[in-house]
């Protein structure tokens, strides 16, 4: 367990129930932090309690009211900073903005890049976050992040515990996420499929292509979020008319934004599998399909190993007990 005197962890708004679970994880109290809005939406923060020289890590994902986490987690930090913190790491389940990670268009900015650039003039000094939409963005920082931290070491787990390894294919919605998925079947030991999907428009799919063969198998699709869950949806029909006898969902990050709740209840998905960097006791309530991996105990760790200095390569590949 460790001391109270070098660390300090504190929750946004966003995801105080994850926050708690990091928190117990490393055996330790959530530090206290005041976080209120005035009349006209401004956030206000105060840090309830010292963190001269300490070591603070402050937990906020990007969900829901995405700005307004955002807001809060640059305005935290700076309180520490100018608190006397030793050192303060930002630690973001769900990377905001993560998608805007390339100039993709006349005009358009590249907003992972402005985001990472607010977060260290806040005063940051390192970044914990899980499953990057796009690899380039630890390049957009000057700090240290820690962005190799896979969901995949729980999702195997959950592989292996909850399916028959003789019955399964790994099936990548897209061809971006064949890396994930081939390395995730190499490690399980079971066959691969992809789909070669083409979009009218973003979040729209036209027409999806499998490569692979799933008939009389359980199809697990693997990716790193789900947001309008179009994808998913259509990848699942194709997989049933292909002959798959099951289709099973497993994704990081669980935004399912819009109609996604009702486009999954009435998909041929089985379930949808999500981990907790997002709240998702709402989405539970709303869809029966959905189930939850914790992935509070790795990110706890992470701080834990990070704190004392020791490498957090292993859990790139294990679960922490």
């Amino acid at each position: 367990m460790l001391t109270t005197g070098g660390i300090k962890v504190f929750s946004g708004t966003s995801h105080p129930e994850l926050a708690e679970i990091i928190a117990r994880r490393i055996g330790l109290p959530l530090s206290h932090a005041e976080i209120t809005k005035n009349g006209v939406g401004e956030s206000n923060v105060r840090i309830a309690e010292s963190v001269r020289e300490d070591d603070v890590y402050i937990v906020n994902t990007g969900s829901g009211a995405v700005n307004t986490s955002l807001m809060e987690l640059c305005i935290m930090i700076h309180a520490c900073k100018i608190a006397s913190a030793k050192r303060i790491t930002a630690v973001i389940p769900l990377f905001p903005y993560a998608r805007q990670d390339k100039k993709d268009k006349s005009r358009a900015p590249i907003t992972a890049k402005l985001v990472a650039n607010m977060l260290q003039r806040s005063g940051c000094d390192h970044v914990i976050t899980m499953d990057l939409h796009a690899s380039q963005i630890q390049g957009f920082f000057d700090v240290p992040v820690d962005k190799c931290l896979y969901a995949e070491p729980s999702v195997i787990l959950y592989i292996r515990t909850n399916f028959n390894l003789d019955d399964i294919v790994i099936v990548s919605p897209d061809a971006g996420g064949a890396k994930r998925a081939t390395s995730m079947a190499d490690r399980l030991g079971v066959d691969f499929a992809l789909f070669h999907k083409e979009r009218k428009k973003a979040n729209e799919v036209s027409r999806m292509v499998l490569v692979g063969h799933v008939a009389g198998k359980t199809a697990i699709l693997v990716d790193d979020m789900a947001d309008t869950c179009g994808t998913l949806v259509l990848a699942a029909t194709h997989l049933t008319e292909a002959g798959a006898s099951r289709v099973c969902a497993i994704v990081t990050h669980g935004i399912l934004s819009g109609n996604a709740l009702s486009a999954v209840q009435e998909s041929r998905l089985e379930k949808l599998i999500v981990t907790n960097t997002l709240p998702q006791a709402a989405n539970q309530a709303a869809c029966p399909k959905i189930e939850v991996i914790d992935i509070g105990a790795v990110l706890g760790e992470v701080i834990r190993r990070s704190h004392y200095g020791e490498s957090v390569s292993k859990l790139f590949h294990e679960v922490p007990y």
